[in-house]
């Protein structure tokens, strides 16, 4: 029961943060570059941070957080992770590295993941970020760009973003 009221809260909060999204600064040239990885489906964590050298930004400018659904049992020293246990009944993320994240004014946000998510779809929708950039079948309120690519091939990724990136005049 408390899991359907989860994620029924969940999506209230999605509704809320999609409603009341500033947009004024979606057209900032790339500085900061975020990724939302869900860790499940990509555990490879540290290509993300290899993307800074064809954008031309800082290693220090590259910042990637992941989803994994539930904690592994072996402890872990990352800060840079959320699970589905971080949020309450109410919807209500608990995780202050991850509300960090989400509360930096990155120039562009990867929700690096495939079709709906709700817990990443909350948190791509929470974030501060200037820009969103997302993979086709996810929802389209979230994102100012949505690549027509598969996740699973990085390359291919790469090469896109900086395609229209570069239409877009933010590099």
């Amino acid at each position: 029961m408390f899991e359907k009221l989860k994620r029924k809260s969940l999506q209230k909060h999605l509704e809320r943060n999609i409603k009341g999204r500033d947009t004024s600064q979606v057209n900032a040239r790339l500085h900061t570059l975020g990724f939302l990885v869900n860790e499940m489906a990509f555990p490879e964590l540290e290509r993300y941070y290899e993307i800074w050298k064809p954008l031309g930004i800082q290693p220090k400018d590259v910042k990637v957080f992941s989803f994994l659904e539930t904690k592994k049992k072996m402890p872990s020293l990352r800060q840079n992770q959320v699970h589905n246990k971080d949020f309450n009944w109410k919807g209500e993320m608990h995780n202050q590295n991850a509300s960090e994240f989400l509360d930096r004014d990155f120039d562009v946000l990867v929700g690096y993941y495939s079709g709906r998510h709700e817990f990443l779809d909350l948190m791509v929708s929470r974030s501060n970020a200037k820009f969103k950039v997302g993979f086709e079948k996810s929802d389209a309120r979230l994102y100012d760009l949505l690549l027509g690519v598969d996740p699973s091939n990085f390359d291919l990724f790469v090469q896109e973003l900086i395609k229209y990136l570069t239409i877009l005049k933010k590099i």
